[in-house]
């Protein structure tokens, strides 16, 4: 096993445990199995059909939107309720499709930090998020030491 050093956002430097042999170097924590081609096959492969899927629902709810936008208008010959309903549903179609671009964002972002080899280190203190993490959570930025400490910042 080699070792890594990278600096972390705050200028510390931050070593993790990386195996050479482990496909593209992604890094794991003390005691877990080095990724094998097949995991970071599957992993790349996940994340590229969830982008495609994200891409997909963004260009359906646009065109939705676009309808809902047309069919607005001035409300003429509606009543109160019917012009509340489009208003609503025109509000809940922008927040689904604003969900939608950032998880397209950290989809995206998780496939390019894949191919520069960070994928699977924490960025605030760059030490592994673990293995077992990004498996069930393939956009995950952070260890979990770190993303309790920013949980419980909010």
């Amino acid at each position: 096993m080699a070792t890594k050093k990278s600096t972390t956002q705050q200028g510390a430097e931050a070593t993790s445990t990386m195996d050479p042999a482990a496909p593209d170097g992604l890094a794991v924590r003390a005691g877990e199995d080095p990724w094998t081609a097949e995991e970071v096959a599957e992993a790349r492969a996940e994340l590229t059909t969830e982008a495609d899927r994200l891409r997909a629902e963004i260009s359906a709810a646009e065109e939705a939107l676009t309808g809902l936008m047309r069919d607005s208008g001035d409300g003429a010959g509606d009543d109160q309720a019917d012009t509340g309903s489009k208003n609503v549903t025109r509000e809940h179609e922008m927040a689904l499709t604003t969900n939608n671009r950032e998880m397209l964002y950290q989809t995206e972002r998780a496939l390019r930090r894949m191919e520069a080899g960070t994928y699977g280190l924490c960025e605030k203190c760059g030490n592994p998020i673990g293995k077992a993490r990004m498996q069930v959570f393939p956009r995950a930025t952070l260890c979990v030491d770190c993303k309790q400490k920013q949980e419980r910042r909010f």
